[in-house]
């Protein structure tokens, strides 16, 4: 019994083909980064996301803002000590890194994100808007930093906050 030999779609052997020059992503990648592993080659800035985690905002401001001394035109940074800054209150400040990381990268999502959070709590829901409007066209696909600034916009807006003039 012979058996009968199926072939490929170019379609399936053009994807086949795709997946297999794409780099592998690494294991424990943090997907809220453009280069997770800049946190590894750098003390500081791996002191920093500890300090974060722990909720040690000074900590992690003063790590960070060692660690961009080093790798000032990185956006993952820029956006970290954006907000360590912003859970400071430091707000000019705040600002400053996530315009920062955004003009690096202008699709940073996180940045993004977090700099529309930053401006809903100054009660600047305009800004907010333009930075949700951002993650809309960023976010082909469903994203964690969208759905969380579309909660955060949703929220603000139902407790009828009034904007400062």
């Amino acid at each position: 019994m012979t058996r009968a030999r199926v072939r490929p779609s170019a379609c399936c052997t053009a994807l086949c083909a795709l997946a297999l020059t794409l780099p592998a992503a690494p294991a424990m990648a943090d997907p809220f980064e453009a280069d997770p592993l800049a946190s590894e080659r750098d003390p500081d800035y791996a002191a920093g996301k500890r300090a974060m985690a722990n909720k040690n905002w000074p900590e992690a401001a003063r790590r960070f803002q060692q660690a961009a001394l080093r790798d000032p035109d990185n956006p993952d940074l820029q956006n970290h000590l954006g907000y360590a800054h912003r859970n400071l209150e430091h707000f000019e400040l705040a600002f400053r890194h996530y315009k920062r990381a955004i003009e690096l990268s202008p699709r940073h999502r996180g940045a993004h994100e977090y700099i529309g959070e930053a401006y809903l709590l100054i009660g600047d829901l305009v800004n907010a808007d333009k930075h949700l409007a951002a993650l809309r066209e960023i976010c082909l696909l469903p994203c964690e930093e969208l759905s969380d600034l579309e909660k955060a916009v949703a929220a603000y807006r139902a407790k009828g906050a009034v904007l400062p003039r």
